[in-house]
């Protein structure tokens, strides 16, 4: 009965891990930019002294849906989303340098250029900071251009270019604090093929009804596999009544 046992074990706890990832997607069906996660996993052998004969489940990957969000008009100055492939580049809490598809730009009071996340977003010479201004643009290109206090609409300073990447995406995985980092460790290369659109932001690409049915789907299957182990302390129970019987 061992083996039943550690098979429905093993099963259970892979089934708690995928739903914890699940639930971490629906959580962030609503966050700007969000890349939903997956998981997938399989049945590997129990290798030592003697025959194989213990299976055990384990994550065979740990991966992330790069497909598109919906693009969606905001007309906020200070909203913006890629257009197409690419990331923006933004100062991770370590200090290094980190990418995400999350455009929902704010100024902070020392005028220093952050995303809703508080992650400073990074131009030509590092973080972007903006001066007093009265108005406020940003280009196709993610250039980002103001309208100085006192001066005409006329008037346009450049003030910085956000940094736009596109790394392909097996040389990039997400870190634990949601952010996407080159697996090398390096920074990526500037992009000037990549766009942005603003006023806009990029929706996250959650499937929420295919998240809820996953979630249904986790439940029963967490739910057979307790039953299993259930069922294997009651075949030992009874083989061990047998056997004080005889």
């Amino acid at each position: 009965m061992d083996r039943m046992l550690f098979v429905a074990m093993s099963g259970a706890k892979e089934t708690m891990k995928a739903q914890a990832i699940n639930t971490n997607n629906l959580a962030n069906a609503s966050t700007t930019g969000f890349r939903a996660d997956f998981q997938s996993s399989l049945s590997q052998p129990v290798y030592g002294p003697g025959q194989a004969s213990r299976v055990y489940a384990t994550t065979s990957a740990e991966g992330v849906d790069f497909s598109p969000g919906s693009i969606i008009s905001t007309g906020r100055d200070l909203d913006v989303a890629v257009n197409g492939k690419g990331w923006f580049a933004v100062q991770a809490a370590d200090g290094s340098e980190a990418y995400t598809r999350a455009g929902d730009l704010r100024i902070d009071s020392a005028g220093r250029v952050t995303n809703g996340a508080g992650f400073a977003v990074l131009g030509n010479g590092g973080p972007i900071s903006i001066p007093a201004h009265s108005k406020l643009q940003i280009g196709g290109d993610g250039t980002i251009s103001i309208q100085p206090l006192g001066q005409s609409a006329s008037t346009l300073a450049i003030i910085d270019r956000i940094k736009l990447v596109n790394p392909d995406n097996d040389q990039i995985e997400k870190g634990t604090d949601g952010l996407m980092h080159m697996r090398n460790g390096k920074a990526a290369q500037e992009d000037g093929s990549v766009g942005v659109v603003s006023a806009s932001l990029e929706s996250s690409n959650v499937n929420t009804i295919g998240a809820m049915v996953r979630m249904i789907e986790l439940s029963r299957q967490y739910e057979t596999q307790i039953k299993i182990m259930s069922t294997a302390e009651n075949v030992d129970q009874a083989s061990a009544t047998i056997m004080k019987m005889s």
